[in-house]
């Protein structure tokens, strides 16, 4: 696995940005797994010789299989100013997914009204407005195909509960992977092919905006289309 310290994007003061792999948890849950944050106190504990606890702010949250960008805070005062910026969606979020089918249009902004089954873990889209239903949008692209699989860039304009999964299957898109929403087989590494790729966001002290990339996990298909798309 991959040093942590070889995955932070960004660091200063008041933030911390992670590049996740697939399958690692952004915080603990019931499964007691160690979490990237476990990770990122321990690399920040080490690196700075910190004794007792370290603190470390949670802003938001990036689903287990999905990999890519992690913004942790390093401050209460930062933590309050991201759960504002994610809350009044004053963020840009560019994600990749690579998928099983095309879609009609190579690009399109996409509308549906979400509604999340607690129960079964699982958000379902619909086209008109249902009670306790909330809105979802997104813009995608058709960036690139290889004989089997299809690359869409994703802009994320609101921030559902499993948005971009339940959106696409709601297109007969499935991402690589993704069981739950309707793709056939897992990935080796039990994660999904659906990744966090951009961020743009006014830091939350600096009062500057700043802008992270994160490339996308080593894997064969997603070594394919990085090498023909954005080489």
């Amino acid at each position: 696995m991959q040093n942590i310290k070889d995955r932070i994007l960004y660091e200063d003061n008041h933030l911390i940005i992670v590049n996740k792999l697939p399958k690692e948890l952004v915080q603990s849950d019931i499964t007691e797994d160690l979490t990237l944050a476990d990770k990122v106190k321990e690399y920040l504990k080490v690196t700075y010789n910190k004794t007792g606890n370290v603190y470390l702010g949670i802003p938001h949250r990036l689903d287990r299989p999905t990999s890519g960008i992690v913004i942790y805070t390093k401050t209460e005062k930062a933590l309050s100013r991201m759960c504002n910026i994610f809350r009044e969606n004053e963020i840009s979020k560019k994600y990749l997914a690579i998928v099983d089918n095309a879609p009609v249009k190579e690009k399109d902004t996409i509308t549906h009204y979400l509604i999340r089954d607690s129960k079964k873990n699982k958000s379902f889209a619909y086209l008109e407005q249902r009670k306790n239903g909330k809105e979802a949008k997104l813009t995608y692209e058709l960036k690139g195909a290889s004989r089997t699989f299809y690359l869409l860039d994703i802009d994320l304009h609101t921030g559902r509960h499993h948005q971009i999964r339940a959106q696409l299957a709601a297109l007969n898109i499935h991402i690589k992977g993704d069981l739950k929403y309707g793709f056939p087989r897992s990935n080796k590494d039990g994660g999904i092919a659906l990744h966090a790729r951009e961020v743009s966001f006014m830091h939350p002290v600096k009062n500057e905006l700043i802008t992270i990339t994160a490339n996308p996990p080593k894997d064969i298909v997603w070594d394919f289309f990085v090498k023909a798309i954005y080489n």
